[in-house]
């Protein structure tokens, strides 16, 4: 049992508290402002007494692999470098960031950025196997385009170095640890989810050797990176369309197993999410974003992305339906978490609609109910966008009696606007207007400031 106050290590490295900001797209880029927009984005969470700050998903490679426009590579060390203004803020407020390694696969933006695909006509999405029906089913009847490049063993080993030279890079540059995009539709999880992985060679055939590519993927950073905190998030395919239409996929029991087998590997800490076994609202449960869609400044980018207006409509719709499917659930992995936990020896971390302090005390185990932890640090995403020093007004607080919640209200106007490059701001006038009440009222000072 452990208080959120409470430090914890992960690998060798000592986080000051329990409470972490989950990766975020930024959309920082890799222009001249981008580590000035990285700063922006990411110092008001540790300046708000926030232990661990993950940078979210950096794309290992120089072209291909963004899932959405504006991710940030990690493929040039020049300006890796100069990310190292950024770890040192960070560190001035005594907290640790770890960086989020990534390449879409599959996911990427030439498979459904329409402006993107033409402007990019070369480009080919990596696969790990020929997609299947399902994705070419969407292929023939033009929602997305495939054209895929399916990686060779070879290739597979490079792509894997990848990741380990982007993590020396990140390491010279000051970041404390490594997290892996396991989940959310990236190549990771299409290497470990049998709807996905079909190959015959040594990373495919079965779940032993789905798992290979991040075994292969952990020894090139341990080799390149040194004995650097590595973390992945950990996928179970639960919320995924039923058979027939998604026979194979991964059950909570493979994902504890997955979890399991990765402490054997080396891994750090695990995070393990309920997700879907394509990119939906599973990950971003909650409501329909009807302001974002309605937003008349931002259809012609919308057009531009879907291909057109009445595509627009039709992911709107979709996006509508999935809101019905996927619908706010308070710690919606927290089952999961918990389960992992009672299996590995490592930290558990935990994210996905925790949005309280009590809650947080619960599932650290700091509560008078009569049950065990689910695990070992605690994680918020989106409500970071609606207040970027949310720390000050949940940490040391837990002798106030007081049971302080986020304003965000998951809403999801904050996620539609990024598939145009938009930065991830809070939309949502009500909630604006609360942060705005609370800062006046010096919610987000900190006791010793």
């Amino acid at each position: 049992m452990a208080t959120l106050e409470e430090p914890i290590e992960i690998g060798g490295v000592t986080v000051s508290n329990r409470l972490y900001r989950a990766p975020l797209l930024e959309c920082a880029g890799n222009g001249p402002g981008a580590v000035e927009a990285l700063i922006d984005d990411l110092e008001p969470a540790a300046e708000s007494g926030v232990g661990l700050i993950c940078q979210g998903a950096t794309i290992v490679r120089g072209e291909g692999g963004c899932a959405a426009p504006g991710m940030t590579r990690v493929h040039d060390p020049d300006f890796v470098a100069r990310l190292s203004r950024l770890t040192d803020r960070i560190h001035d407020h005594g907290s640790r960031i770890f960086i989020q390694l990534e390449h879409g696969g599959l996911r990427s933006m030439e498979t459904w950025h329409a402006e993107y695909r033409t402007e990019h006509p070369g480009l080919e999405q990596l696969a790990v196997s020929e997609p299947p029906w399902q994705l070419q089913l969407l292929d023939r009847i033009g929602f997305l385009e495939y054209d895929p490049h399916v990686l060779s063993t070879a290739e597979v080993y490079d792509l894997a170095a990848d990741f380990g030279r982007a993590a020396a890079r990140a390491v010279d540059a000051g970041y404390d640890g490594i997290h892996l995009a396991g989940a959310n539709m990236g190549i990771v999880q299409q290497f470990l989810s049998p709807f996905y992985n079909r190959r015959d060679d040594e990373f495919g055939g079965s779940p032993e050797a789905r798992l290979a590519f991040l075994a292969v993927v952990h020894d090139e950073i341990r080799e390149r990176a040194g004995d650097v905190p590595v973390v992945t998030k950990v996928p179970a395919e639960t919320p995924a369309p039923p058979a027939p239409i998604v026979r194979r996929k991964l059950s909570l029991a493979d994902g504890i197993e997955i979890a399991r087998r990765l402490e054997r590997i080396g891994y750090d800490a695990v995070v393990p999410v309920q997700t879907s076994v394509t990119w939906d609202m599973s990950i971003v449960r909650g409501a329909y974003p009807a302001r974002a869609w309605e937003n008349e400044a931002l259809c012609e980018e919308y057009d531009a992305a879907f291909g057109g207006p009445t595509r627009r409509r039709l992911v709107a719709l979709a996006n509508r339906i999935q809101s019905l499917q996927y619908d706010f659930e308070p710690a919606w992995n927290e089952a999961f978490c918990r389960r992992v936990r009672e299996q590995v020896s490592i930290p558990v971390l935990a994210e996905g609609g925790i949005r309280e302090r009590r809650q947080m005390g619960r599932l650290l185990g700091d509560s008078s109910e009569d049950e065990p932890p689910a695990c070992d640090m605690v994680g918020m995403a989106r409500p970071f966008y609606a207040e970027p020093r949310l720390g000050a007004r949940l940490l040391e607080v837990e002798s106030s009696g007081e049971n302080p919640g986020v304003v965000c209200e998951s809403c999801n106007n904050c996620t539609v606007p990024q598939v145009t490059g938009a930065p991830g701001i809070c939309r949502t006038p009500s909630v604006l207007r609360k942060r705005g009440d609370l800062e006046r009222a010096g919610a987000y000072e900190r006791p010793e400031q």
